[in-house]
């Protein structure tokens, strides 16, 4: 077996993350508008102002104290103000995906430059033209768009007003907002997905920190809200256009046992369950797992699911499977000295057989091909590689030159893992990379922190002229279009 003709070779964007222009053109802001900047060693953290008017700073992933608002301090610097400013550059970058030979780009929406307010007070139209641009742009170059609608952009006016996932009417709020994308967008997009690694909203209750079962009771309801809301516009997609392919996305990691004790192989099996298959069994399947009811009583979790809900999810099953991979995690039953991994999400210890990158991410390539066999072997539905990619800091030579051979290497052993698993029957329809020019990271707030085919420069702290330059993996991936995946080297 041989990869198709027709694979979707592509790369990544996020409106959230390198369109800027957070507040032009009807735009309303969401959360990363009040985002610092992180490090390495220090967490990206979000600014408020608390009931009394007294400025606050909190953690980023963390909800705001009771009766905070989000809100801007002058002495903090919010790098998504502008990003890389795509907003502005679209043109400019498209062109350079169309030279790249981008097959497909995935890309988002904003939510809050179309409806910055709610649907009930109507949609901003110049967010509607923008999109419409940028969507014909891709295609004057033959790239096929893959929309996801929703990824880290919800906007804060929903979040203040009706308390964002919590409340159900975020349902009706996110099938409004689709509704428009399907039915504006119906002739320039034929694959869509939902929400972006919409499994992150359970995995905090996962990971070893015990958390309160009220925070708990919060993530997994705001989840069923989004899990119901995905389920409707899956079915609304196909009924704009039946030719639409919609589809579901989930971060995905792999999941190890440390040692060879059964008690750890168990805990791994549980650890990718309850992470990964608890959303992608409900959007494939149509209904929540056997096991829900001992993942709820677990964490002393009780949701409020009706029989209309049931109705919807069974009546909204995806087309595809999408996923993000970038690393793998240890797991284990064992009290163990050795320092725990410190990667995106990460719950687990080290593993010894593995590198790690300047982020102490594991760089595991072995790890996609077992989570493609893991996948299609559970659903047998299409597969699509959605992020994968290395963050590191880049250096521009003086004369615009960036040798990235890290990232073409990372690359090169993750396409050759992925190969592996099309040759050894798994159905992969496409790849997409993280990310096709450089920008914002969410986790770290950083842009020092680059994972893109295309350098743009700016730093952390905003400076710089915005040019864009191509780095060597620009020219590799490049060559890996052309020859349908045959030529990986540099």
């Amino acid at each position: 077996m041989s990869i198709p003709k027709d694979f979707l070779w592509g790369s990544d964007i996020a409106a959230s993350q390198c369109e800027g222009a957070w507040n032009l053109d009807g735009k309303s802001p969401i959360i990363s508008d009040y985002g610092t900047v992180g490090s390495k060693a220090q967490m990206r953290m979000k600014t408020f102002i608390d009931s009394e008017g007294k400025e606050g700073i909190y953690p980023f992933f963390a909800s705001l104290p009771y009766g905070a608002h989000y809100a801007l301090h002058d002495n903090c610097h919010y790098i998504n103000h502008e990003a890389v400013d795509f907003y502005h550059h679209y043109k400019e970058d498209i062109a350079l995906f169309g030279e790249m030979g981008l097959k497909t780009l995935n890309l988002t929406i904003s939510w809050a430059r179309i409806f910055p307010k709610g649907y009930k007070n109507g949609v901003n139209q110049k967010g509607i033209e923008f999109y419409r641009s940028v969507l014909e742009e891709c295609q004057k170059y033959q790239i096929e768009p893959l929309v996801t609608l929703q990824k880290y952009d919800t906007p804060v006016y929903l979040e203040e007003k009706i308390g964002g996932w919590l409340s159900r009417e975020m349902v009706e709020e996110f099938y409004q907002f689709a509704k428009v994308c399907l039915e504006e967008y119906k002739d320039l997009v034929k694959y869509w997905a939902t929400f972006n690694e919409i499994n992150s909203l359970a995995i905090p209750s996962f990971l070893p920190y015990n958390l309160p079962k009220e925070v708990s009771q919060m993530n997994l309801t705001q989840l069923h809200h989004q899990l119901v809301a995905s389920a409707k516009v899956v079915k609304l997609a196909h009924e704009i256009n039946p030719s639409n392919r919609i589809g579901c996305m989930f971060s995905s990691l792999a999941y190890y046992p440390l040692t060879c004790d059964p008690k750890d192989i168990l805990k791994s099996q549980e650890t990718f369950r309850d992470m990964c298959y608890y959303t992608t069994d409900v959007q494939v399947r149509g209904k929540y797992p056997y096991y829900a009811k001992s993942v709820w009583n677990k964490l002393g979790v009780q949701l409020d699911i009706t029989k209309q809900d049931e109705q919807d999810l069974l009546d909204g099953k995806v087309d595809y499977i999408a996923f993000s991979y970038y690393m793998s995690n240890c797991i284990t039953t064992h009290q163990v000295d050795e320092e725990m991994a410190k990667g995106n999400l990460s719950i687990g210890n080290r593993n010894p057989y593995l590198e790690y990158s300047e982020w102490d991410w594991a760089m595991d390539p072995d790890g996609l091909k077992y989570i493609l066999h893991e996948l299609y072997g559970r659903y047998e539905k299409p597969l699509l590689i959605i992020e994968n990619g290395l963050g590191a800091e880049d250096v521009l030579t003086e004369n615009h030159q960036i040798h990235d051979e890290y990232r073409i290497e990372y690359l090169r052993k993750h396409i050759t893992s992925m190969k592996e698993a099309i040759d050894e029957g798994v159905n992969v329809i496409g790849y997409t990379t993280w990310s096709a020019l450089d920008l914002v990271s969410v986790s770290s707030g950083q842009i020092s922190k680059r994972y893109g085919f295309i350098y743009v420069d700016i730093d952390d702290e905003g400076h710089g002229t915005f040019n864009r330059y191509r780095k060597d993996s620009f020219n590799w991936y490049k060559k890996v279009i052309q020859t349908n995946g045959e030529d990986l080297n540099s």
